[in-house]
């Protein structure tokens, strides 16, 4: 099993992310495998919930039969209606049993744990097919309620899964109680998800489908929302302990913070906005020098708000931190 773990921690992990893939190496030994097999996990749930080539009653069909794998560790029955053209998600869906076996070998506080945010996220991408999976019918979200709980059930959540691991594997992770950084943690995840939705409007009103709630659809509020967010993601990482898990937390929040740059300097566009791979790459190296000092980190921050014009009114701007710095590293 050590053999198959080291391979799917490896080869397949870098076939369906590689930016992930780079980030995860530099965890601590003791997280590396319970977050990647959550990660493939995940994955292939979404490579399932994705793959349009099957009717929407199929892949629900597959995704409650993942779910209930996952939870009663039963055989999962073939996904051969899953058949997606990426050639790493085709060999994701093709390891899909031996991720559950891995699964069940884990330590049962793993286990637990990642099983919790599997349900969590494949709810999220039910409740997804089940408002948008019709493309004939275009669709929209109702409330700002309804976009919270989605944002929550398959980025938020990850979060919060992230932080309850750490603490699970390191005691002292950080200068902040476990309640807190929860909080925090499921805002960093949020924060990414928004950026994402408003990254793909223009891609989403094509496919007749909008996440933006009908009682509060303006594009500015949900920047201001993101940036909010991106702003306890910031708070969260001043607080961690381990500079090799600030490394892997500050990739993410820096380009979610340039990509909510792109979306405000852009405005009310329909070209989809996307950070360069040289930029990913020299955010990389800051991150590296990042992760060892909060100055640092806020300098990073600076950088992007640089570039932000100064336009983009009260909607944009850095929210009041309930929560204040405990001091610098």
């Amino acid at each position: 099993m050590k053999a198959f773990m080291d391979e799917l921690g490896g080869e397949l992990l870098a076939s369906v992310s590689r930016s992930f893939y780079l980030s995860i190496r530099f965890l601590p030994a003791a997280l590396r495998p319970p977050i990647t097999l959550a990660y493939l996990l995940a994955r292939t749930s979404d490579t399932i919930a994705d793959e349009t080539n099957a009717p929407v009653p199929v892949r629900l069909k597959h995704l409650r039969a993942f779910r209930d794998a996952l939870e009663t560790g039963a055989p999962l029955e073939g996904l051969r209606e899953i058949a997606p053209a990426h050639a790493g998600e085709r060999l994701l869906i093709g390891k899909a049993g031996r991720c559950l076996e891995w699964l069940a070998a884990c330590d049962p506080a793993d286990r637990s744990e990642i099983r919790s945010v599997l349900q969590k996220i494949i709810r999220g991408q039910t409740l997804d097919l089940e408002r948008f999976g019709d493309s004939t019918h275009p669709a929209s979200l109702q409330t700002a309620a309804q976009l919270d709980e989605y944002t929550y059930l398959v980025a938020g959540c990850v979060g919060e899964f992230w932080t309850r691991l750490c603490f699970l594997h390191d005691a002292d992770y950080s200068r902040r109680g476990i309640a807190e950084m929860c909080a925090l943690g499921i805002n960093f995840g949020k924060g990414l998800q928004l950026v994402n939705i408003l990254r793909d409007m223009p891609a989403d009103k094509k496919a007749g489908r909008c996440y933006l709630p009908q009682e509060l659809p303006a594009r500015e509020h949900w920047l201001g929302v993101a940036r909010g967010h991106l702003d306890d993601a910031l708070l969260y990482i001043e607080n961690v302990a381990d500079v090799r898990v600030r490394f892997a937390c500050i990739l993410p929040w820096h380009l979610g913070m340039r990509t909510l740059a792109l979306l405000v300097r852009e405005g009310a566009s329909d070209r989809r906005v996307k950070v360069c791979r040289a930029e990913v790459y020299a955010a990389m190296v800051l991150a590296f020098f990042a992760a060892f000092s909060n100055p640092l980190l806020r300098g990073m921050r600076s950088l992007v708000e640089a570039a932000v014009p100064a336009a983009c009114g009260q909607n944009y701007r850095i929210r009041p931190r309930a929560i204040q710095a405990s001091g610098d590293s």
